[in-house]
């Protein structure tokens, strides 16, 4: 479902056991309701990370006038962003998770499949120093 964009900057390739996962995601012609309703898309980025296998600690939500949302949902494994724009059918969603990197492709999955974006892509970042 997604076009997969991954890191090879030489940070990146430095790595040999990354402290994180972080993967951007643009979803283009995401369902309105998704875009334009704070109860809808906070239910499901919480219902995307407790069935990606994430623990859920606190999401915050705010509604933008004329519209458009931002929120976060807090993972005890790190966190997941969003914002949307209705007017250009557009959400930006960031996904970052320490530890175990399946949780954060589990999670990603798991949002294309509530959002069902019409064109998708992601970029992996994997996280850390240099040195670790």
């Amino acid at each position: 479902m997604f076009r997969d964009e991954h890191n090879t900057s030489p940070v990146a390739q430095a790595h040999t056991h990354a402290l994180g996962t972080h993967i951007l995601l643009e979803l283009d012609h995401c369902p309105q309701a998704l875009l334009l309703e704070k109860e809808q898309l906070e239910s499901a980025l919480v219902e995307s990370a407790t069935q990606a296998g994430a623990h859920v600690v606190k999401s915050v939500f705010h509604q933008f006038s004329p519209h458009g949302l931002s929120g976060v949902v807090v993972i005890a494994e790190s966190h997941i962003t969003v914002h949307t724009w209705p007017e250009h059918s557009y959400a930006a969603i960031d996904i970052f998770t320490c530890g175990e990197p399946d949780i954060a492709q589990r999670i990603q999955d798991e949002i294309g499949r509530r959002f069902a974006p019409a064109t998708c892509s992601a970029k992996t970042i994997m996280r850390g120093p240099s040195n670790h």
